[in-house]
C-alpha cells in the first residue's frame, strides 16, 4: 500500500471517528446500531462500513461510548474528559497530549493532583471563554503511572530522609522514612521507589532500593544514567543460569535442517573494538559469471525461544545501550559474544538472505532461510578499507588488528573489492532514487584504563563501512519486501515524510548561512537535503546543520502498519540483521520463518504493541547513550579554565546563547546574565541576542571565542564565559 493510500485510509478513519460522535451526541438518550450510523453519515460501501465496526468496537474498549445491548452503541455522559499523557514544563505546570484533541491540554501545577511526567491520566478540560484562547484543565484520575522509581540525592534527617530527584521534570521531592533508607548515606545518589502518595501529604513517601554511590564518580554516574531511564545494567541470576545451561554445540541433526554454506568464504567486517559479530558476507563468483552474495545473521531465534526466561529478558529491555565506555548487552554474554557471535574460524547457525546479483548490482535470484556458516576471516572497517584504498592484499602492521602486517587470501581480498563497487552502485541507485545520505560526524572518545576520557576523536564513514551498511540495507528491503507482498502481518522499520512546518523552520535557520531548501515537490525537498548536507561537509556550523536537520525529519519507528522508509526511499523495509542488540530483529526472523513453513498470517495486534514497546525502548536507549556522551565531554572539559576555545553558537535562547566547541563538539551555555557589555534581549526572528544600546548581536552559527566557567558532572551541565567574536578576514 503506498504512502498517499495509507494517509487517506488513516483521514477516512478519523472521519468515520468523528461521524460516530455526532451521531451519539446529538441524540443522547438513543442508541445506535452500525447500520443506522451508516446511514447517518452516507458510509453505503463494505469497506468504510467493515471499518465503522471496527472503530466502534475499539470506541468501547478505551471507555469512550457504551454497548448497552448487543450491537448498539450510546454515548456516555460528558465528553469533555480525555485521556493522554503528560508532558511536565521545566517550570512545574504541564500539558497533557491527547490523541483525540488537536491541540494539548494546559494544566496548572495546582490542579496536576499528584499527576507526574509520562502518566497516563484522564483530563476534565474546561469550556473554552474566548475563541482561540488554550485549551486548560484539571487532571482527574491517574489511569497509569510511568514510572515508580527515580534516581536523586538523599538528604539525611534525623528521623526521615528527602530524595531530591535528579530529573528536573520530577516537581517534588520524596519522603522516606528513617526504616526504609537501608545502607544510604547523607548526600548519596540512590534510588528511590515511591510507594504512597497519601492524601494529604505534599511529597509522596518511598523507599530507597539501591545507592548508586558518591555523586560525581564515574560508575555512580553512568549507573545513574541507565537507572533515570529505567535501563537495567546487569543480568538477574536466574537468566544467566538459563543461558549458561543453553546446549549451544553445533550438532549433525541441526545442520542436516539447514542449507550448508561452511564451504562458501565468508567474513566478517565490525568495528576493531567490537566483540558481538551479528553480521558476516559471503561471496563467490557462479558459472554464468554472475555472484552470489550471501547476508548471513547470527540466528538467535534458535536459543531464545518464545515463552522462556531469555525471550522475557530480550523483550523487556528490546535493545543493547551502548554508552561511551561500556555496553550493557540485550542477551546473556554467553550468547551476545560467544555462541551467536560469527567468530573466525567458527562454525555457527545463520539466519541468510542468498541473493544471486550481476555486475551491476542487480538482485536476479533470491533465497531466505536458515543456515550454517562458516567465517574465514574477521576484518576491521580499517583493515577493509586498506584493502579498498591499496586495491592490494597487503593490509600494513599500523592498522592490523594483531599489530603485524600480513596478507590477506587474493579470492578474498577480490571478494571485498568486488562487493565495494556493487555497493557504490546500489548507493548511486538509492540516492537517486530520492534517499537521503546523513554522513554525521559521530564524536569518539579516548579512554584510559579507568575509563576517564584523555581525547576526543571524530568518526566517519568509509567505504568499507558503506560496503556493510549497503548489503545490511539490500537483506532488510527485500526480507519486508517478501512478507510485505504477501500482505501478512510483520515488523516494519518506516519513517514517514517530515513536516512541512519544521523543514521551514530549518529553512530560516540555513538561510543565515546561504543554504536554501526548495519546497516545490517531495523530489525537490529530497534533492535539495542532499546538496546541503553535502555542502555543509566539512564548514564550521556542519554539526549544527546536520543535527537540526536530523531533528526536521520524522522519528523511524517499528510497526505493522507499512507505510514506507522516506529517508531510504524503500516502499518496503525492516530489521533483520542486528538480532544480537534488537529485539525487532528476532521477531523478524521469527515471522520470516513461520511464513517460510506455509504459516498463515498472524495476530498484527500483539505484535503492533510488542512494535511499540520496541520503540519505546529504542528511544530510551538513545537517550541513555546521548547523556553519556555528554557526561564525558563534561569529564573530558574539566580542570580547563585557562583555555581559550573557539566554537560556534548552535543555540539561542531568551536566557543565553549555546556553544559547541569547533575542535571536540563539546557544548555550553553562556548565559545572558554573563555577557556584560550591554542589556542583551532575544529575537526569535533572526536567531539572535542582540544589545539595546550597542545592536551588537550574537547569532546563530556565529563563531566566538569561550572560557570555561564552570562544569556539573551530576547535573551533566557545562557553563562558559565569552571571551570575544571571531572578526571574519
Amino acid at each position: 500500500m503506498t504512502k498517499r493510500k495509507k494517509r487517506a485510509q488513516k483521514q477516512k478513519k478519523n472521519e468515520i471517528t468523528k461521524g460516530i460522535f455526532t451521531v451519539l451526541e446529538s441524540n443522547r438518550d438513543q442508541s445506535f446500531n452500525y447500520k443506522q450510523i451508516a446511514a447517518k453519515i452516507d458510509i453505503n460501501d463494505t469497506s468504510a462500513r467493515n471499518l465503522l465496526i471496527k472503530r466502534l468496537g475499539q470506541l468501547k474498549q478505551k471507555g469512550r461510548i457504551e454497548e448497552v445491548e448487543r450491537g448498539k452503541y450510546k454515548a456516555i455522559p460528558s465528553q469533555n474528559y480525555y485521556e493522554g499523557v503528560v508532558d511536565m514544563t521545566g517550570r512545574n505546570n504541564a500539558y497533557v497530549v491527547c490523541d483525540d484533541l488537536d491541540t494539548d491540554v494546559f494544566v496548572p501545577y495546582n490542579l496536576l493532583n499528584k499527576a507526574l511526567h509520562g502518566d497516563i491520566v484522564e483530563v476534565y478540560v474546561f469550556p473554552r471563554r474566548k475563541k482561540g484562547k488554550k485549551l486548560e484543565g484539571e487532571i482527574t484520575k491517574i489511569l497509569e503511572r510511568k514510572r515508580t522509581s527515580f534516581v536523586g540525592i538523599v538528604q539525611m534527617q534525623k528521623n526521615f530522609a528527602f530524595v531530591n530527584p535528579t530529573d528536573f521534570k520530577m516537581y517534588t521531592d520524596i519522603f522516606v522514612p528513617k526504616n526504609k533508607t537501608g545502607d544510604a548515606e547523607d548526600g548519596d545518589k540512590v534510588i528511590v521507589e515511591i510507594q504512597d502518595w497519601p492524601t494529604n501529604a505534599d511529597s509522596p513517601y518511598g523507599k530507597i532500593i539501591e545507592v548508586l554511590g558518591k555523586p560525581g564518580e564515574h560508575d555512580t554516574e553512568i549507573h545513574a544514567i541507565l537507572a533515570e531511564y529505567g535501563l537495567p545494567y546487569s543480568f538477574p541470576d536466574e537468566v544467566e543460569f538459563y543461558a549458561n545451561k543453553l546446549d549451544t554445540s553445533i550438532t549433525e541433526d541441526e545442520i542436516s535442517k539447514r542449507r550448508d554454506m561452511r564451504e562458501v568464504p565468508t567474513f566478517t567486517i565490525d568495528p576493531k573494538d567490537a566483540k558481538d559479530f551479528d553480521d558476516a558476507l559471503s561471496f563467490r563468483i557462479l558459472e554464468d559469471g554472475n555472484f552470489e552474495v550471501g547476508i548471513h545473521i547470527a540466528d538467535v531465534s534458535h536459543y531464545v525461544t518464545p515463552d522462556s526466561i531469555l525471550e522475557e529478558e530480550a523483550y523487556n529491555r528490546a535493545t543493547s545501550v551502548y554508552l561511551v565506555d561500556r555496553v550493557v548487552p540485550m542477551l546473556p554474554e554467553i550468547l551476545s559474544n560467544n555462541a551467536c557471535s560469527l567468530r573466525p574460524n567458527e562454525e555457527k547457525y545463520t539466519f541468510s538472505a542468498v541473493f544471486k546479483m550481476n555486475k551491476s548490482a542487480q538482485v536476479l535470484d533470491q533465497w531466505f532461510g536458515r543456515t550454517v556458516t562458516y567465517s574465514d576471516r574477521r576484518f576491521a572497517y580499517e583493515e577493509a578499507q586498506s584493502i579498498i584504498e591499496t586495491n592490494s592484499n597487503r593490509v600494513p602492521a599500523d592498522i592490523s588488528l594483531t599489530g603485524e602486517a600480513y596478507e590477506v587470501e587474493q579470492h578474498i581480498a577480490d571478494a571485498i573489492l568486488t562487493l565495494d563497487t556493487m555497493a557504490k552502485t546500489m548507493r548511486s541507485r538509492r540516492l537517486a532514487s530520492g534517499a537521503i545520505s546523513f554522513d554525521k560526524v559521530e564524536v569518539k572518545f579516548q579512554l584510559n584504563e579507568k575509563s576517564e576520557p584523555i581525547g576526543v576523536y571524530f568518526k566517519t564513514a568509509k567505504d568499507a563501512n558503506k560496503l556493510i551498511e549497503e548489503f545490511m540495507l539490500l537483506a532488510n528491503k527485500k526480507v519486508a519486501e517478501f512478507i510485505g507482498k504477501q500482505k501478512k502481518t510483520f515488523v516494519y522499520r518506516v519513517h514517514d515524510e517530515p513536516d512541512n512546518e519544521k523543514l521551514m523552520q530549518l529553512q530560516g535557520i540555513i538561510s543565515r548561512f546561504g543554504y536554501r531548501i526548495n519546497m516545490k515537490s517531495k523530489k525537490t525537498i529530497t534533492s535539495s537535503l542532499n546538496n546541503l548536507l553535502e555542502e555543509v561537509q566539512g564548514t564550521k556550523e556542519q554539526n549544527m546543520v546536520d543535527t537540526l536537520t536530523i531533528r526536521t525529519m520524522s522519528k523511524a519507528v517499528y510497526t505493522t502498519d507499512n507505510i514506507g522508509h522516506y529517508g531510504l526511499a524503500f516502499d518496503y523495509y525492516t530489521h533483520f540483521t542486528s538480532p544480537i542488540r534488537r529485539y525487532p530483529d528476532v521477531m523478524v526472523h521469527r515471522l520470516l520463518q513461520h511464513y517460510l513453513d506455509g504459516g498463515a498470517s498472524v495476530n498484527d495486534e500483539k505484535y503492533e504493541q510488542k512494535c511499540k514497546h520496541s520503540s519505546n525502548m529504542e528511544y530510551l536507549a538513545t537517550s541513555a547513550e546521548r547523556d553519556s556522551i555528554k557526561y564525558m565531554q563534561i569529564k573530558f572539559m574539566e580542570d580547563r579554565y585557562d583555555e581559550e576555545f573557539l566554537g560556534v553558537i548552535s543555540g539561542v535562547t531568551e536566557w543565553g546563547i549555546y556553544v559547541e566547541i569547533i575542535d571536540n563538539k563539546c557544548e555550553g551555555m553562556v548565559r545572558i546574565r554573563d555577557i556584560k557589555d550591554d542589556y542583551y534581549v532575544f529575537d526569535e526572528s533572526q536567531y539572535a541576542l542582540v544589545g539595546e544600546v550597542t545592536k551588537n548581536m550574537y547569532q546563530l552559527g556565529d563563531e566566538v571565542f569561550v572560557k570555561l566557567k564552570s562544569t556539573d558532572l551530576v547535573k551533566r551541565h557545562l557553563d562558559f564565559v565569552l571571551t570575544g567574536k571571531k572578526i571574519e578576514s
